[in-house]
């Protein structure tokens, strides 16, 4: 095996206690598990999606670098003058007449209304809810693993891979499922995956509507996304049948695009508010958890089995500038990075019918690999657009350096100097909001992005709290923030996620006002005093 393989391994020997039966039967047994990490992909940045970085940073803010030199040119040719001086060419030396003064003023506002008629209108985000279900779909490891068991679906050797995967996934006790699940209903059905649909979107909605004094007809854009269950019709007509909205209001509904596709929706209700001024869009990320349960024996389709639980958030944005003292964040910068022209990562989370013919989501073994390598071309792309200058200089003359003076690559990768300076992503950002997918892709983030365990602090109790409800965690994890009062004025969020496809994207929040502890309409409220705990 290759060096640069056997880095991307881990092992690790696992306790499987005393065996009950067979030869071995009273022995103590252990069993050596191998698992794929994340590539060490800040030691390995390519250079074109740098210079894409830096292309978004020069398409819009070209007016940053001329303004100050005008300013300068400006400062000095007036500084050089004195108060006399200055006095006796405006108003003495000076010859004016109407023509001139008028047409002068014309260019002026004619300059100034181009600038702000082209410049994007700023997008807020005036609240946000997370919907929290009952106390009658909480289950607990052990419960889930019984009505598993009950279910009669599955033999005592995927009952035991569930449980060995529910001990190390960083899921707690407090979880949520559908009603469904728990009675041994089939719950694959249209008539369950409505059920939950209208449960978890009016719960998050009712929430939203109540925190922001907002009518549902005042609403100009709808945007959901939920990847695996898409009726006909569709998540967004059930929305706007329920709160009959208005007639002319842009729908839409993002299906099949993985847990990543919630910052898909952000960037598609951000275009439709540019697009149509004076306007409020929502935005509503979730996933049915019912419709998706497997019910076969394949190991790499039980996974998401393990993993996912109920969820659902509801954002409302806006491009009003008289919502500019009202709004809680502001958005900075959206990147999104797609892999699907890979075959490998195209696979990597694909739902297909099993040999018994179940119907699952199947999840690729090499799937850290391939994440890794979207996460890397995310955040190369994101840098040129964050990053404090000191460090953008050092990460870009370093990374120009070994292009033109590193010779041979394949020589230049083997030696420690000429790797790139690796920037500090930390003095970005203020509050991390990282996916909560499971505990070893979170371990492998930190790791690899070096982020202490205050950064990834949210995700790893949402994770614990809620278990990964897809594309409304880093919604949940922003709550946990508001929660504990850590978010001030001034303070930009990163929040990121990947999904299937393979996607990877990211956007950027920076808060306009001290975030208070919410008083209600938080599903953080009731437990918020318990975290963090260890896990």
């Amino acid at each position: 095996m290759a060096r640069s393989e056997q880095d991307l391994l881990s092992t690790e020997i696992v306790n499987r206690g005393i065996e009950s039966s067979g030869p071995n039967a009273g022995s103590l047994t252990f069993s050596v598990r191998v698992r794929r990490r994340l590539p060490d992909f800040l030691q390995s940045v390519n250079l074109k999606y740098v210079k894409l970085g830096y292309h978004y940073l020069i398409n819009h803010g070209t007016y940053l670098a001329t303004i100050p030199v005008l300013v300068l040119v400006f400062s000095a040719e007036v500084g050089s003058l004195s108060r006399e001086e200055l006095w006796k060419k405006l108003w003495e030396d000076a010859r004016y007449d109407l023509a001139t003064v008028l047409s002068f003023f014309a260019v002026f506002v004619f300059t100034f209304s181009v600038y702000f008629m082209s410049r994007p209108r700023s997008i807020y985000l005036i609240d946000f809810a997370c919907y929290r279900p009952n106390d009658d779909l909480k289950v607990t490891k052990e419960q889930f693993i019984e009505i598993a068991r009950t279910s009669g679906k599955f033999d005592e050797a995927s009952l035991e891979f569930q449980k060995r995967i529910l001990k190390s996934s960083g899921i707690g006790d407090e979880t949520y499922v559908p009603k469904a699940l728990m009675s041994n209903e089939n719950c694959a059905t249209m008539k369950e995956g409505r059920l939950e649909a209208s449960t978890v979107m009016f719960g998050a909605l009712d929430e939203l509507f109540e925190k922001t004094r907002i009518r549902p007809k005042d609403v100009g854009v709808l945007v959901v996304n939920c990847s695996i269950f898409n009726p006909t019709p569709s998540l967004s007509a059930m929305i706007i049948n329920h709160y009959k909205m208005r007639g002319n209001i842009l729908s839409y509904n993002l299906g099949g695009m993985g847990c990543s596709a919630g910052i898909i929706a952000v960037d598609l209700a951000r275009d439709m508010l540019q697009a149509n001024p004076n306007n409020y869009a929502v935005v509503v990320s979730t996933e049915m958890v019912g419709y998706n349960w497997y019910p076969g024996r394949d190991r790499s389709m039980l996974v998401p089995n393990c993993f996912f639980r109920m969820g659902c958030s509801a954002v409302l944005l806006s491009n009003r500038r008289r919502d500019y003292r009202r709004a809680k964040y502001r958005l900075e910068h959206l990147v999104r990075t797609h892999k699907g022209a890979d075959d490998r990562s195209f696979r990597s989370v694909y739902q297909e019918e099993d040999e018994q013919g179940f119907k699952g989501l199947k999840v690729s073994k090499d799937l850290m690999e391939i994440g890794g390598d979207a996460l890397k071309t995310n955040i190369t792309t994101l840098g040129p657009l964050v990053l404090p200058f000191s460090e953008q200089l050092l990460f870009f003359a370093t990374l120009v350096w070994r292009h033109f003076f590193g010779g041979d690559n394949s020589k230049a990768s083997l030696s420690p100097s000429s790797k790139p300076y690796i920037p500090d992503y930390k003095l970005a950002f203020e509050h991390f909001c990282v996916h909560a997918a499971s505990k070893i892709v979170l371990d492998e983030l930190q790791k690899n992005l070096e982020l202490s365990e205050k950064n990834m602090e949210t995700s790893r109790m949402t994770l614990h709290r809620f278990g990964n409800t897809s594309s409304s965690s880093i919604w949940y994890e922003l709550a946990y923030l508001e929660a504990k009062e850590r978010v001030k004025r001034g303070d930009r969020i990163w929040q990121i996620a990947f999904g299937s496809g393979f996607k990877c994207n990211s956007v950027v929040w920076s808060c306009m006002r001290r975030v208070r502890k919410p008083s209600r309409n938080n599903p953080w409220l009731d437990c918020i005093d318990r975290y963090p705990v260890a896990l």
